[in-house]
């Protein structure tokens, strides 16, 4: 069933089912409860929530895809009722979230610009279409993109010639082209094995995912500094669930959502990914490459027509212009 089909039905479903109040939410995570999004959004969602409403309404993690297998399932998960909220990234169903995904390209947000704020800037006039049957409670980027390879040590563009590059979605993928490498679209649950076993040569996403993934145990380089943009993230609940709620509910939930949960993720993706970048110049078995500006310049320049090409081809201008603040 198309996504569009399947919205409106489960849209339909879930009417019947936003009178019951729940007093416990539940929030479908496909990564284990080490992660960062636990502490930066679940957990401090649920103190939030649970703390404003003397613990009438609190909200529990399942993680490692206890509610359902599949990260690229997340959105429908909650849309079906699966779960109450989940989080994932736009770019695993790259064709619903053809705007959102603009904030993915190399700088499409200024880089003293937090995304968190690009993306809420954007949200009501640009993006909020792309999230139907739903209510937005977090969202964020990542850490500057990276080039995490298996063996090879990225220089310049024409040292990924040949090398197959794992990204997280479509945006990403016209960077990995551009840049003269074959992009493999896969979530980031199989990126260990693949990198392990040779099936991919690298992954162009965030340093963070060195510790997140433990991909620190089977990379041999990374190179910083080339222009790669970042990663999109959200955190959704079921429209119909919050509807059904008291109003002492919904108003937890607002004031504990938006854009104070949205900082909270994006402060602790850079904070992981600080660490885990330091932990990598000090392991011997990773060579960490600082680009200098004239190599920078070099892929900045290899990537140059990316963003005005996709930005035209889904009728984007308004929705850059918005995420840049003009």
């Amino acid at each position: 069933m198309k996504f569009d089909r399947l919205i409106a039905a489960a849209a339909i479903a879930v009417g019947f089912a936003g009178t019951v109040s729940a007093q416990e939410l539940k929030f479908a995570s496909f990564t284990p409860p080490f992660h960062t999004i636990n502490a930066s959004v679940i957990e401090k969602l649920n103190a939030d929530v649970s703390a404003a409403t003397d613990g009438a309404l609190t909200v529990q993690g399942y993680h490692g895809g206890e509610l359902g297998a599949g990260p690229l399932e997340q959105y429908v998960r909650v849309v079906q009722g699966a779960a109450d909220m989940s989080w994932g990234l736009p770019g695993y169903t790259s064709s619903q979230f053809e705007k959102t995904m603009i904030a993915e390209l190399p700088g499409a947000i200024p880089d003293d610009k937090p995304g968190y704020e690009a993306l809420w800037a954007a949200f009501d006039s640009e993006l909020a279409g792309e999230f139907p049957a739903t209510k937005a409670l977090a969202l964020w980027t990542s850490e500057p993109n990276i080039f995490i390879m298996r063996e090879t040590a990225i220089r310049t563009p024409e040292d990924l010639a040949g090398l197959k590059v794992r990204v997280a979605g479509a945006t990403a993928a016209e960077v990995a082209t551009a840049l003269g490498a074959t992009p493999v679209q896969m979530p980031m649950t199989e990126v260990y094995n693949a990198m392990q076993t040779g099936l991919i040569d690298g992954v162009i996403t965030g340093v963070s995912v060195l510790t997140d993934f433990k991909l620190n145990e089977v990379t041999g380089a990374v190179t910083i500094g080339a222009p790669l943009g970042r990663l999109t993230f959200y955190t959704v609940m079921n429209q119909g669930v919050y509807d059904g709620l008291g109003d002492a509910e919904k108003a937890a939930l607002d004031e504990a959502s938006g854009m104070g949960l949205s900082k909270s993720a994006e402060d602790a993706w850079n904070a992981v990914a600080d660490e885990a970048l330091a932990a990598a110049r000090e392991n011997d078995a990773i060579e960490v490459v600082d680009l200098s500006e004239d190599e920078q310049a070099a892929f900045a320049e290899a990537v140059a027509d990316v963003v005005d090409s996709y930005v035209a081809r889904v009728g984007g201008e308004s929705a850059l212009a918005a995420l840049r603040g003009e």
